[in-house]
C-alpha cells in the first residue's frame, strides 16, 4: 500500500494569493487614479458640473430650441424686408443716386430681395424646402453686399460671415439620413455632409465676436469680455466643450445686444437708428445659430466627439 501515488496537495511553507494562476502577471502600467486636489481635475469637475446644469435647466426649452434658433437666424432677413418696404422711396433714391442703378433695375433689385427674404425666411421657420431657402438667403447676403457697396466693409463682412454660419447651422439641422440612389457609386453620405457643414457653421459663427473685439473704445470690462469671449470662440471653432462655450456666447451676445444696439432709445429721425437696428437683428441671427449649436452639438469633426469615440 505504501507504493500508491499520493494525489494530495503538497505542503508548502509559503502562501500563494493566486493558486490557480488567474491573475495578470504583467507589470503594472503605472497608471494612478486622478488626484482630486489637482487644479486640472478641479477644473474638469467644475466644467462637468456646468454642463450637467445646462442639460438639466435647458430640458423644458430643449424641444423648442430648434424652432427658436431657426426664427432668430432669419429675423434679420424679415426685418430687412420690412425696412425696404417701409422705406421704399429712400432705398430707390440711394440705389439710383449713389450706386448708379438704372430706374427699372433698382426696382427689380429691391423686389427680388424682398420676395426672396420673405419666402426663404418662411421656409426656414416652417422647415420646408430648407436647402432652397438657405441657398436663396445666401444669395441675398452676397448680392446685397455688392449692390449696396458694403462687400469691402470689414464690419459688414465679418457680420455676414457669421450670418452665413447661422444659415449653415440651419442647413445642418434639416439634414436627415438618405439612402444612396445608386448602389456602388461612391457618394458623400448625409452624415458626412452634416459634419462638414457643422464645422463650417461653427467657424463662421465666431466672426461676429471678432468684429466686436476690433471696433469700439476699450475699457477694463471690454478687455475681460473680449478675453473670455475669444476663448469661448476658439472652443466653439475646434468643438471643445462646444455646448458650454456656445451657451456662454449666447448670454454674452444677448446682454451686449440689448445694451449696445439699443436702437429703440434713439430718436426715429436720427440716422444712427437704422444702423443700430441692423446690428441688433444681425446679432440675433448669430445668437440663433449658437442656440442651434447648443441643441445639436458640435458634430463629428470636433474635439468633443473625438473624446467620446476614444
Amino acid at each position: 500500500m505504501s507504493s500508491r501515488i499520493s494525489i494530495a496537495r503538497p505542503q508548502t511553507n509559503s502562501y500563494s494569493a493566486d493558486p490557480h494562476g488567474l491573475s495578470n502577471s504583467r507589470p503594472s502600467s503605472g497608471y494612478r487614479a486622478a488626484n482630486p486636489d489637482d487644479p486640472l481635475e478641479k477644473l474638469r469637475a467644475f466644467s462637468k458640473q456646468i454642463e450637467d446644469n445646462i442639460e438639466i435647466y435647458s430640458q423644458p426649452l430643449r424641444p423648442h430650441l430648434p424652432a427658436i434658433g431657426r426664427f432668430l437666424i432669419v429675423v434679420t432677413f424679415l426685418e430687412d424686408a420690412l425696412r425696404i418696404m417701409t422705406q421704399w422711396s429712400d432705398q430707390i433714391w440711394y440705389l439710383q443716386q449713389h450706386r448708379k442703378f438704372p430706374w427699372g433695375l433698382s426696382h427689380l433689385f429691391l423686389i427680388l430681395n424682398v420676395i426672396t427674404m420673405l419666402t426663404g425666411s418662411s421656409a426656414v421657420i416652417l422647415k420646408r424646402y430648407t436647402e432652397y431657402a438657405v441657398a436663396g438667403l445666401l444669395t441675398v447676403v452676397v448680392v446685397q453686399g455688392f449692390g449696396y457697396g458694403l462687400i469691402f466693409d470689414l464690419n459688414f463682412f465679418l457680420r455676414n460671415l457669421s450670418v452665413i454660419g447661422g444659415l449653415f447651422m440651419v442647413f445642418s439641422d434639416s439634414m436627415v439620413s438618405r439612402k444612396a440612389l445608386f448602389a456602388g457609386v461612391p457618394t458623400i453620405s448625409e452624415t458626412d455632409r452634416k459634419k462638414y457643414f457643422l464645422l463650417a457653421g461653427r467657424v463662421l459663427l465666431i466672426f461676429l465676436f471678432l468684429g466686436f473685439i476690433m471696433q469700439g473704445q476699450w475699457s477694463i470690462g471690454r478687455v475681460f469680455v473680449s478675453i473670455f469671449g475669444l476663448a469661448a470662440c476658439i472652443m466653439v471653432a475646434v468643438g471643445f466643450k462646444a455646448k458650454w462655450s456656445a451657451a456662454f456666447l449666447v448670454i454674452v451676445l444677448s446682454i451686449f445686444n440689448v445694451f449696445i444696439n439699443n436702437w429703440w432709445s434713439v430718436h426715429t429721425a436720427h440716422p444712427q437708428r437704422d444702423f443700430l437696428k441692423y446690428d441688433f437683428f444681425q446679432t440675433l441671427s448669430i445668437v440663433g445659430g449658437l442656440i442651434l449649436l447648443v441643441n445639436m452639438g458640435p458634430g463629428g469633426l470636433s474635439v468633443d466627439e473625438k473624446k467620446k469615440s476614444n
